[in-house]
């Protein structure tokens, strides 16, 4: 029906809207762990409020690929939000595209903003951006194998049918594929997000920059529109860890009560992973750049158990 269409439109705004809270919340909460003040959780919207009104200033040598990156890469992380199951499932938006598509969206806005990196020919845009090639060459393989590996299971590749066929047998949560599966997609979302320990959001020192290298270049509009998507991204990831491998509290019924419910518990279970990330972040010290694609390898493999473990426990 016409309300169930506007209703996970409703779904990918809600994650957009979230987004900067949900950052400003994993800021927070590493503050409080430190023995700090720190930040209200609220914070990352003022900055984003702030941005928006900033004049922007755009190097003499960059073109217009400068300028349209950022709008790229909102566009592509928003687009991957309509199709990540938040709230309900089955969904509607599943006959548009599947976890193959959502990988490739989120490689879309990583693409454009190397290639944005690149261009104003500044070293730090450079060298972070083939950090993050480097790093997305080993991430991207490794989440669509994950997530393939809980596809194998449900007999389809669409998020909402993964998530749909977890809730009908509980009981493969606590196989060993699943599990192999979480850890490696857990591994790669620190690495796509930008967490420690593969990089450090907080820092600008340009021997341990990769996103923030990137980005050094823009301000004004252009910075919020980064920042923004990079909070969604984040919470796209989350979003996937919750409800692929722990689907509870989704609504199966298009009512009130039941999408109030799963609502609650999507707010709790992102909560939960908010408070892992910050004791994380804490408690683990960055790596050296050298040692980040031994860990993306490592990941990969896990996800290759989780495949393997899949076919021989069907």
């Amino acid at each position: 029906s016409m309300s169930a269409w506007l209703f996970e439109v409703f779904e990918a705004l809600f994650a957009l809207a979230l987004a900067p809270g949900l950052v400003g919340l994993i800021r927070w909460i590493k503050s409080r762990l430190q023995s700090r003040l720190g930040p209200p959780p609220w914070q990352p919207y003022h900055e984003l409020r702030k941005l928006l009104r900033k004049e922007v200033v755009v190097s003499h040598n960059a073109s217009w690929l400068f300028r349209a990156a950022p709008y790229v890469v909102a566009a592509s992380t928003l687009a991957g939000g309509f199709l990540v199951p938040l709230i309900v499932v089955p969904r509607r938006f599943d006959m548009i595209g599947d976890l193959f598509v959502v990988v490739y969206l989120l490689l879309l806005g990583t693409f454009w903003l190397a290639l944005a990196g690149l261009d104003p020919g500044s070293a730090f845009g450079g060298m972070g951006a083939s950090r993050d090639v480097t790093v997305a060459a080993l991430a991207e393989p490794t989440t669509a194998t994950a997530i393939f590996s809980l596809a194998l299971g449900a007999g389809s590749t669409n998020l909402g049918a993964i998530v749909v066929a977890t809730m009908n047998h509980p009981s493969t949560v606590l196989t060993p594929g699943h599990l192999l599966a979480f850890a490696a997609l857990f591994v790669v979302a620190l690495a796509e997000t930008g967490r420690l320990p593969v990089d450090n959001p907080a820092t600008h020192l340009e021997l341990t920059m990769i996103h923030e290298a990137m980005i050094l270049e823009y301000s004004g509009k252009y910075l919020a529109l980064l920042e923004w998507a990079a909070g969604l991204k984040l919470f796209l990831f989350l979003s996937l860890l919750a409800n692929l491998f722990f689907p509870w509290g989704i609504a199966t019924r298009f009512t009130p009560a039941a999408l109030a419910w799963a609502l609650a518990t999507l707010l709790l279970k992102l909560s939960a992973f908010a408070v892992v990330l910050a004791v994380i972040e804490t408690r683990v010290a960055k790596l050296r750049l050298f040692r980040v694609p031994e860990l993306l390898t490592a990941s990969f493999v896990l996800a290759l158990l989780a495949i393997t473990s899949s076919f021989l426990l069907r």
